[in-house]
């Protein structure tokens, strides 16, 4: 479920807005391995951005050219206008938020927060400020004199951001933040952080391989794979319209077919699938020439599932004798594993609106799956 954030105009449609981040042509090699290649990326202010990617993909390395930490072997980054490319990191407008957290743990929750403060000269009353400010506005004033061991994970997490706040950088950069944390309480630190930084305005970049953060987090996200960037776009975006078969099946679970394109009918694609055993009617407004061989895309929660076909109500894709082979149980909604005519496996997921037991459908059942056009996608190969 995706933090809906209002804004006047999202930036990156303004055609005269500038980006408060520009990576420009990025490229890093560690001997022989290539880890990133000619990246090019722009994040305006106040976004929470993220950067999306299986593990060796590029996306910490890139977080750590931003940061100063790495050095790019071509490119160069800007911050707010300004060539950062051979800065050291403390020169940088910019913190770094680790997955570990690396508080200090000899110092209480005040002393580690102000850290960097008295490290800088700051006057005594300017630093009383800025470290009462940051820790209400993370909730944990009240345990300002315990040390780190005498906090759980969540309070951990709150105390390694507010000492990233606290310094007020024009970007703050985030590892895997939420790593740490538990599934309920991973949940609920979502919205805290998003609401922490529409408050205070930070340009946010984080680096995660958790689609759920990425996608109730962002303002956008790239998807990344093998030091490339794949698609950037809102998370609604990337997950309804992935550009690439490698994009649909990361982002969320999809249902992926191949076939051939056989015709153009009202707006509407005509795909010969031998994996489906029918010809598929999928809505695309781009021109594919006949003949072209193509990937088919189904999200689990648009196939429709029933004993019954669904009627006309748009559903212009029908499969009949599919046989329901498994059925996982998640509590709010089940996902049905059905088995085509064909040998192919395709999933089908339900709100769990009545228990299973209560359901027409079950293990083993022969059921019809629909679904409409605007819901598949066609893919590059």
């Amino acid at each position: 479920m995706a933090v809906v954030q209002k804004r006047d105009l999202d930036a990156w449609r303004d055609p005269n807005a500038d980006p408060y981040i520009e990576i420009i042509n990025i490229s890093k090699t560690f001997g022989e391995t290539v880890a990133l290649r000619h990246v090019s990326l722009s994040i305006y202010k106040g976004e929470f951005f993220s950067m999306l990617g299986a593990s060796g993909c590029g996306k910490t390395t890139l977080l750590r050219i931003l940061a100063g930490f790495e050095k790019p072997t071509d490119g160069k980054i800007l911050i707010d206008g300004e060539d950062v490319t051979h800065w050291p990191p403390y020169r940088r407008p910019v913190n770094m938020m680790f997955q570990s957290y690396a508080l200090f743990p000899h110092m209480t929750v005040w002393e580690n927060v102000a850290f960097g403060l008295h490290f800088d000269g700051l006057p005594a009353t300017d630093i009383n400020d800025r470290v009462g400010h940051v820790l209400d506005l993370v909730q944990m004033t009240n345990f300002k004199h315990r040390r780190p061991d005498q906090l759980s994970g969540g309070q951990k997490q709150r105390v390694a951001l507010a000492r990233s706040l606290v310094k007020s950088p024009k970007l703050l950069l985030l590892d895997e933040p939420l790593g740490a944390l538990d599934k309920k309480l991973r949940e609920q630190t979502q919205f805290e952080l998003v609401n922490i930084q529409e408050k205070v305005g930070i340009t946010f970049v984080m680096v995660t391989h958790d689609q759920e953060e990425a996608l109730t987090m962002s303002t956008r996200l790239c998807v990344m794979r093998e030091g490339e960037i794949s698609q950037i776009g809102m998370p609604h975006e990337v997950y309804e319209f992935p550009n690439s078969r490698y994009v649909a099946d990361f982002i969320g679970t999809a249902n992926v077919f191949d076939g051939v394109v056989t015709g153009q009918e009202d707006g509407d694609v005509l795909i010969e699938s031998y994996d489906m055993g029918t010809t598929l009617r999928i809505t695309c407004t781009a021109a594919i020439p006949i003949g072209s061989h193509v990937a088919v895309a189904i999200r689990p929660e648009k196939v429709y599932i029933g004993k019954e076909p669904p009627g006309k109500d748009g559903y212009h894709n029908l499969i009949e004798n599919g046989i329901i082979k498994e059925i996982a149980y998640l509590g709010d909604m089940s996902i049905y594993h059905i088995e085509l005519p064909s040998g192919k496996m395709i999933q089908a997921s339900l709100p769990n609106f009545y228990r299973l037991s209560e359901r027409d459908v079950t293990w083993d059942d022969e059921v019809f799956l629909a679904w409409k056009p605007e819901n598949g996608m066609v893919l590059s190969i």
